[in-house]
């Protein structure tokens, strides 16, 4: 681009933040060069001067000032590397529902849900493969690699803001099963503990300490097999990292598998590999305005879990379902 230009935010790029709509459009630009221009007031909403961070509405005009230099001289974007037909079938095979606006994924466990140092296949990449002709489907929440079910992926710029937005307002009810070591007591209740990012380098942990982030998880006991084990029902009210695993520990009753946390007690000689961990169910308001409630079938791992502790997973007992948390 060599002269100012008056560009027209699509309909499907509403409540898209500013540095995002740049991003789609102009992916070589800098985020440190977009900034300067911001606070030049060369790129401008409406006529009026825009923080990066500010929303997007259908039909706003963004003035957008010469950017041959600035994109001449920003870093190549590397290409995405390409989806493997395997990993295309599978990723197909994951989707329990699908519409205009969103999938919903029942990630089994072991599969990450974004790269990080050493992890090269993981759920972010495979994606594009389902972008067909539209956009790049967008992650709007996270799932720990070893935890299976539930996750929501948004179609669009415009759903992806609007159930980013949903999960941040805590407007979603999720549920997750859990298999634990001993009893709970009591064996319903509220767990409301601060947790914090402890320094560790690979050992790095989430702790409970007094002065960390806000969290709050509801449990409820499904089932028990003897002293051995319980069948749980959590209910996260905030979103921490390993908020459910450090939580349970509070509890006495460490998830089964979960070494990093609960270390040679919750992994009982004879008893399958893996965390017993399964995203179970989900409420959410749709972009669309209607609410979307699903339920994700137990993951090869979690299942072999109950069977071994003699379980039958009828999501018909008491305290098995979302609705069970529901104020009365």
């Amino acid at each position: 681009m060599s002269s100012v230009e008056l560009r027209a935010v699509a309909s499907d790029e509403a409540e898209l933040r500013l540095d995002r709509w740049f991003r789609r459009h102009f992916p070589e630009l800098s985020h440190g060069h977009l900034q300067k221009l911001l606070r030049g007031g060369q790129i401008r909403i409406d006529g009026r001067r825009a923080a990066a961070g500010a929303r997007l509405s259908a039909g706003q005009r963004i003035r957008i000032p010469p950017l041959g230099a600035s994109v001449e001289a920003a870093r190549p974007v590397p290409k995405p590397a390409a989806v493997s037909d395997a990993d295309r079938a599978l990723l197909r095979s994951l989707i329990l529902h699908e519409d205009e606006a969103l999938l919903v994924l029942n990630k089994p466990a072991g599969l990450a849900v974004q790269g990080g140092t050493g992890t090269r296949r993981h759920l972010d990449g495979m994606l594009p493969a389902l972008a067909g002709a539209g956009e790049r489907p967008r992650l709007v929440h996270r799932l720990d690699r070893d935890t299976s079910g539930l996750l929501v992926v948004a179609k669009s710029a415009h759903a992806a803001a609007r159930l980013t937005e949903a999960f941040r307002q805590h407007r979603v009810g999720k549920l997750y099963w859990a298999l634990v070591i001993g009893r709970p007591a009591p064996a319903a209740g509220q767990i409301d503990q601060p947790l914090a990012k402890q320094a560790g380098g690979a050992r790095e942990r989430i702790e409970a300490v007094e002065e960390g982030a806000p969290a709050r998880t509801r449990y409820r006991t499904i089932a028990r097999a003897g002293r051995i084990a319980t069948w749980l029902a959590l209910q996260p009210l905030t979103g921490r990292t390993h908020q459910l695993r450090a939580h349970s520990v509070l509890l006495g009753t460490p998830i089964m598998g979960d070494r990093k946390y609960g270390g040679a007690a919750a992994c009982p000689e004879g008893a399958p590999a893996g965390l017993m961990l399964h995203a179970r169910e989900i409420r959410l308001p749709h972009p669309d305005g209607s609410v979307l409630e699903l339920a994700a079938p137990l993951s090869p791992t979690v299942l072999a879990g109950f069977r071994w502790l003699g379980f039958e997973p009828d999501a018909s007992l008491p305290g098995a379902g979302l609705a069970d948390f529901d104020p009365t």
